[in-house]
């Protein structure tokens, strides 16, 4: 007996909650009278990030308060629907906030230029959090992404670093944290289309010349040989053995 797409549906929405709970707990994210700054870029993983933290706390898993946060880099041609986040932000009770910058690209510099882009809107996210006194930074990174920089970072750095799900920063003034982080890019782009969020109306043109897509392309030729490849690398991250390193 077949199950209804309704039926799939609501078990796949169940599922997909409890995951950001688990990852909440399992790494102790959250705390009761947080206030979480939440970047928002207008694509489907920054809206589900914010709609699952909003919707949960709607339900009082924890007592905290959301602000999601939106940065324009004005000379890059790309284009979000504003009116489509503030309405999306509004729905869910969220105060918004948008800034607007320039990003400064050298032609001579060594950093590829979404690596400055990024450093950049990362940096004013910093600042708001610091203006609207949040002491946490939500970012909508998933398992797939920390799986690419792990391999990205060995490759090009010899160093074995990631995207930790918690991490410290500024000597303790304010947390970063990946609620996503047991997340796969599939599940993300089933909710999205579950709940039928609207894509942005012209994506970055740099976004399909980065190393980060040749590390994508990497993963699926692994795949061949072994489809469980990326759920053990990035168990991998967590399973070392120091004995058998140099």
């Amino acid at each position: 007996m077949s199950i209804s797409e309704g039926k799939k549906e609501s078990l796949f929405m169940r599922r997909f909650f409890r995951k950001m709970g688990k990852a909440i707990n399992d790494y102790q994210l959250i705390d009761d009278g947080d206030r979480i700054l939440v970047g928002v870029s207008g694509g489907k993983d920054s809206l589900a990030l914010l709609e699952v933290l909003a919707l949960r706390n709607k339900n009082k898993h924890k007592n905290y308060t959301l602000v999601a946060a939106h940065v324009d880099v004005e000379n890059v041609e790309y284009e979000t629907d504003m009116n489509y986040i503030q309405q999306f932000c509004d729905d869910l009770g969220v105060e918004f906030i948008k800034k607007v910058i320039k990003v400064e690209f050298i032609a001579e510099s060594k950093k590829p230029a979404c690596f400055i882009c990024s450093w950049n809107r990362r940096k004013i996210l910093f600042e708001l959090a610091k203006e609207y006194n949040c002491n946490k930074l939500a970012l909508g990174h998933h398992k797939d992404d920390a799986v690419e920089t792990l391999l990205l970072n060995m490759v090009n750095n010899g160093i074995m670093s990631s995207m930790p799900p918690k991490l410290s920063m500024f000597e303790g003034t304010f947390t970063l944290i990946r609620p996503l982080i047991y997340y796969t890019n599939e599940e993300i782009v089933k909710y999205a289309s579950y709940r039928k969020f609207k894509k942005q109306v012209k994506y970055c043109p740099h976004e399909d010349k980065t190393q980060r897509n040749r590390v994508k392309e990497l993963i699926c030729k692994l795949e061949e040989l072994n489809p469980h490849v990326r759920s053990n690398i990035f168990a991998a991250m967590s399973n070392i053995h120091e004995e058998y390193l140099p």
